[in-house]
This record gives structure tokens, sequence and C-alpha cells, in this order.
């Protein structure tokens, strides 16, 4: 005869296992289920923006190339785009073409992911090597309505922190412009537009460099498959493949505003102890909580700034602001763009 209290056991067991299985929302049987239907969402999604990103470009895309930009077989990518074609979002015949659903779907996809990175550009201190993985991944779970706030509440920013325009929510966005930095000649000046964040050891590269969209620019050499550019009162030698990942605006043709009118600026870090200078504006590769803290210290355009004191290893610096002393570490002081007060008065 079975012990009672065993039997109770047993049955209490039973319960727990069948809870933890099958409990709605939160069992491991519906979170699979979900898992599975978010990796099947996020496989469509990413095969419409290369669908979208490649027919922009002017080129035929192919099963090749889709399963080549999600990384899959081509028997899986067959399936893929059989599943767009079911649902309406691509041509069921011929070319692999996007309906109008299709493409409004794919701009509403890129449009999360780059209001996302526009987002923790400004809102957060992630580092900018990080932006494009944390947006693949919350693309896919941001609803239209979601990101229609995230707009609002960033003041419906029209480029992400690489560049790239951001669809409206009407599916509305330019066409590309700008001209890449290798066409440039030597002795040109040009605005940044855009910097391509893949690969992302090119990106790493060039964000590890300070390049970012409003930034002014010269060449100073090219040649030899390498070339030389100079701002910020410095000069960085890139080769072709990681300077054609730039692309470049001359002339009047301007985009970002925070610039000063012209090269006549230098950076905090030229400033000597005792001199006296104006605030210009903050470079375009400050972002985020950096940013936000300097802007909170009074570090705004008009701004006069005074070098107090210099540690004896010249980092950090003590600067007279507003009244108050601050401390800048020499790559803070790298961001702060100024005229000094001798210039001015000359």
């Amino acid at each position: 005869m079975i012990d009672p209290r065993l039997a109770l056991a047993l049955f209490a067991g039973a319960l727990l296992l069948a809870a933890a299985l099958f409990w709605p929302s939160s069992g491991l049987w519906h979170r699979l289920v979900r898992r599975l239907r978010t990796g099947e969402r996020e496989s469509l999604e990413d095969a419409l923006k290369h669908l979208y990103k490649t027919e922009r470009r002017g080129a035929a895309p192919s099963l090749e190339s889709v399963a080549g930009s999600l990384g899959v077989p081509l028997a899986q990518a067959a399936r893929i785009v059989e599943a767009l074609g079911d649902r309406g979002l691509v041509q069921p015949s011929g070319a692999l073409t996007l309906t109008d659903e299709g493409r409004a779907y794919a701009l509403q996809v890129i449009r999360t992911h780059r209001l996302w990175e526009r987002y923790l550009a400004d809102r957060t201190g992630t580092a900018p090597s990080d932006w494009h993985a944390r947006a693949e991944m919350r693309e896919h779970e941001i609803s239209p309505a979601q990101a229609d706030r995230i707009a609002a509440s960033l003041g419906h920013p029209r480029y992400d922190p690489h560049g790239d325009p951001i669809p409206t929510a009407s599916g509305e966005i330019p066409e590309p412009a700008g001209t890449p930095l290798p066409y440039l000649a030597e002795g040109d000046t040009a605005t940044v537009i855009h910097v391509e964040d893949e690969p992302r050891a090119l990106y790493h590269r060039l964000a590890a460099a300070g390049v970012s969209p409003g930034l002014r620019l010269r060449v100073v050499a090219a040649g030899g498959g390498r070339m030389t550019v100079e701002y910020d009162g410095r000069r960085q030698e890139f080769d072709l493949a990681t300077a054609g990942n730039v692309t470049v605006v001359t002339g009047d043709e301007q985009r970002i505003v925070e610039e000063p009118a012209s090269h006549d600026y230098r950076t905090l870090e030229d400033l000597e102890a005792g001199e006296e200078a104006e605030v210009l504006g903050l470079a375009p590769a400050c972002q985020g909580i950096q940013r936000r803290r300097l802007l909170d210290l009074g570090v705004v355009p008009g701004t006069r700034v005074r070098a107090e004191l210099v540690s004896p290893g010249g980092d950090p610096t003590a600067y007279e602001v507003r009244g108050a002393l601050i401390a800048l570490r020499r790559d803070q002081q790298r961001w702060v763009r100024i005229r000094p007060a001798r210039e001015q008065a000359a």
C-alpha cells in the first residue's frame, strides 16, 4: 500500500512541475514558444532590412545575399523569403522585390533601430561602439507606438548618431547625400555627415579617433593608399578602407549647425594657466552623459572660461566657469572648443 504522505508529495511535485512548464506567460513552454516566435520575427525583419537597403543602393538582392546577410544556410534563407512572400511582403515570383507593405515594414524596423541608437547616444553613457549591437536587439521588441514616443521624447531627431537619416512615422526618408572621404583632394575641407557602423572593426577605429558627424576636417595629404586629415588641432592618418566609411560634404552644404563657422578655434587643452577664452561649442564626439555633464556645469556657447590651476602632470586642469571651479581631464578638455580672449581682442 502506498504511503499517503508519499502520494501527496508526488502529487504536489507533479503540480509544481506542471506549473513550471505551463504557467501562463512565465512557464518554460510559453517562454520557449515566445523565443521561437521572436527568433522567426527577427529573421524576417532582418531579411526585410537587407532587401530594402540593397534596393536603395540600386543593387539586386538574391537568396545568396540574404543568406550572407543573416549568416544562415541557403535553404534557411529560402524558407525566410518564402515566409515573406506568404505575408505579402515580397513579390510572389520573379526577382526579390519588396511590396509596398514590405517596404513600409522595413522602414519601420530601420526607424526603430536608428531612434534607439539616438536614444543611447543622447540619454545614456553607452559607448559608441555598442550603439549598433544594442539597437539590433531592441529594434525587434519596440512597437511603432513606442518608437513614436521615443521620437517625441528626443525632439523628433532627423538623424541617428552615425548620420543616417531616421525615417519618419509615415515612411519618408531623404535620399543619400555627400561624398566618400577618399574622393577629396589635398587641401580640401569638409564636414563629416555620416560614419558607417559596419564592419565594426573599422567603425571602432574611427570612433576611437574621434570621427563623428559634424566634425570639420581638412585633407593634409593623400596617396599611397592612405590619407592624412587634420581636425581638432591634430593630424590623423587612415587607410583608404577606413576613410571610405566616412561621408562628407564640402562648401555650404551643411546639415550640422553646432560647428564654428570656420576652423579658427582651439580647445581647452590649448589654454595656458591664467588665460581666458570664450566657449564656441562642444565637439560632436562628446555624447550622452559626458555631454550633459559639461552642459550642466555651464560649458555652453558664449561662456567665459579661465584656466586657473594645472596639476603637476598636466591632467586634470581646474577652470573657472561662471564663478565656480571645475576640474576636467585632458580627454574632456579636447571636447570643448574655444576662442581665446586675446584673439577676440585682436
